[in-house]
Parts: structure tokens; C-alpha cells; sequence
């Protein structure tokens, strides 16, 4: 149990500083982590997991993570007096297919982001987001939805269009 504390943790570290968006996918899968298929994770993802509850972190298919995103799985006052009498936050925390998350982003636990749905630079998402929609600020709030059929036809569009470098390329 202790080396795979100690894998886990390492790996962990690894990802949040390895120098390409493939190295940081395959330490989080050697950490134990569910990493989805054509992942991209930006550098400095920092996962909050002392890995003895048990919670698991689950990034779905095409999901796009910005740089210096914060995902925490358990947060307690650690040795502090107080530990008696604040509660313990800790839960699962699901990212739903073709997500997007913003640089900055803190994610709380016990949260789902649900798929397609975008959540902007810098929020903090404290409750789960519906598939669709794009929430924002702090506490990340709804915005609006983008599953309107203009839209996705829009996408369509451009994705036929589009001659793949893998970047991906936003329409004001």
C-alpha cells in the first residue's frame, strides 16, 4: 500500500510539471487516475488527493484543460484544532466528453461537469455544471447554453472545414 501511495503521489507530481501534454496524460493514468481518449491537460494541473478516501477523478473523451487548473478531491483543516468541528469536504469529481476548462479553474469535490460544457478562466466551481452550458465567475454561475442547433451546426461546420494541425480555432 505504501509504494502505491508513493507512485501515486509521484506520478501526480509529475504530470503537473511534465513538459508535454503526453506525458502529462500518461502520469495521471500511472497515478490511477480515469484519463479519457484525445485529453489535453496545460501545464501546472494541480490534484488535491491524499489518497486514503478512496475519491476518484474521472476526465471523459476530448476534454481540454487550461493551464494552472485546481482539482480537489479531499480538503480538511489537516492537524488544526478546528478539524473537530469543520467538516471534511471530499467526493468524486467527474469532467464530462468534450469539456472545457479555463485556465485557473479550482474545482471543488463532489462535482460533475457535465459534457460539452465550458467553464471560464479563473471560476471556482463549487456546484455541478449541466451538459451544455457554459458557467463562469466566483462561484462559477450559468451563463448560458451552447447546445443551440445554430451552434452546432456552426461546429460542424467549422470542423469540416478546418485542415487539422490539431489546434483548435474559436469564431467570435
Amino acid at each position: 500500500m505504501l509504494l502505491s501511495v508513493f507512485i501515486k503521489r509521484t506520478m501526480r507530481k509529475l504530470a503537473g510539471i511534465a513538459p508535454t501534454n503526453f506525458l502529462r496524460v500518461l502520469a495521471l493514468r500511472l497515478a490511477g487516475y480515469h484519463i479519457g481518449k484525445e485529453v489535453w491537460i496545460g501545464q501546472g494541473l494541480i490534484i488535491i488527493d491524499d489518497n486514503m478516501g478512496g475519491e476518484k477523478l474521472y476526465i471523459g473523451d476530448r476534454v481540454a484543460i487550461a493551464p494552472r487548473v485546481t482539482v480537489i478531491l479531499q480538503s480538511y483543516p489537516n492537524n488544526s484544532r478546528i478539524r473537530e468541528i469543520v467538516p471534511t469536504c471530499n467526493g468524486d469529481i467527474v469532467i464530462g466528453a468534450d469539456a472545457w476548462i479555463g485556465a485557473g479553474v479550482i474545482i471543488k469535490p463532489d462535482i460533475k461537469i457535465g459534457q460539452a460544457s465550458v467553464v471560464g478562466a479563473g471560476s471556482i466551481v463549487t456546484k455541478s455544471v449541466a451538459e451544455g452550458t457554459i458557467v463562469v465567475g466566483n462561484p462559477a454561475r450559468y451563463l448560458r447554453s451552447i447546445t443551440t442547433e445554430s451552434e452546432l451546426e456552426m461546429a460542424t461546420k467549422l470542423d469540416e472545414e478546418f485542415e487539422g494541425d490539431g489546434e483548435i480555432a474559436l469564431v467570435d
